[in-house]
């Protein structure tokens, strides 16, 4: 059964800070210390992070280990380059960098000698048509999703990546999705936030990027892991030298809705 529910939606502007980053919760194999480099780069603010840290065995105290004496720098096909200075905890931070159409970037981080490298390149920005919110009933239970519907550019490869942020938490990964299936289609993406449990009375932001067919990838095979398995694979990194994590620049859009009935 599926139920429709007009909603009250409104776009949001946000900048990037600490408290409302995004929280990364992958699963990886233990083995060697392998260090991890989470760099999402987005066009909603000249704010940006950049963390850098190292994996630790399973049982350890920690779940990851800051990395402090790490050089990272950002430059661009334009000639700029992007100094990041660490401000704790493995998190690097630069304050005049939003990226823009048809520049490529590329990131540079040293540690200890050892160098680790990527390259992004910011994809046009997709509009959505409208927004809403479906209901379907499962064994008599409600389950909520956002509902996004737009055109897809035709003969042209698109791929989609968001996340969401209920009642002000942090943003977590909720699903990425390709048009190899309905490239040029007028489109609906169903998103659900990382546990399915949007309820009632909800305020949910959507934070919606355009992303490149690596990021893709990567997100891909973490939203199609098993978490039965007791040794699931790494998601394929686009950063050099063997480093996990990822390398992102994209353009992004944040669409708040509150979850109600009139």
């Amino acid at each position: 059964m599926r139920r429709y529910i007009y909603l009250f939606i409104n776009v949001c502007i946000a900048s990037i800070t600490f408290s409302c980053e995004e929280i990364i919760e992958v699963n990886l194999n233990e083995g060697d210390p392998k260090y991890v480099i989470e760099a999402d780069l987005t066009s909603l603010s000249s704010d940006q992070v950049i963390r850098v840290t190292q994996t630790v065995p399973f049982n350890a105290d920690v779940p990851s280990k800051p990395i402090e004496n790490a050089r990272v720098d950002v430059s661009n096909s334009k000639g700029e380059v992007f100094n990041f200075a660490h401000q704790g905890q493995g998190y690097y931070v630069v304050e005049n960098l939003k990226p823009r159409e048809n520049v490529v970037y590329n990131l540079s981080v040293n540690i200890d000698n050892e160098l680790f490298e990527a390259t992004s390149k910011l994809e046009d920005f997709v509009p959505i048509d409208s927004m809403g919110v479906i209901e379907e009933r499962v064994f008599n239970e409600s389950y909520y999703f956002v509902l996004f519907k737009f055109n897809d550019p035709v003969d042209t490869p698109n791929y989609y990546r968001y996340s969401t942020s209920v009642n002000g938490s942090p943003f977590k990964f909720s699903s990425a999705f390709s048009d190899k299936f309905n490239d040029g289609l007028y489109v609906t993406h169903q998103i659900a936030n990382s546990d399915n449990s949007l309820a009632m009375g909800d305020s949910v932001v959507v934070r919606r990027q355009c992303v490149s067919k690596d990021v893709y990838n990567y997100w891909n095979e973490i939203q199609f892991a098993n978490p039965g398995n007791a040794a699931p694979s790494n998601p394929k990194s686009n950063i050099s030298n063997g480093a996990f994590g990822y390398f992102s620049v994209t353009a992004a859009k944040e669409y708040g809705i509150r979850i109600e009935v009139l």
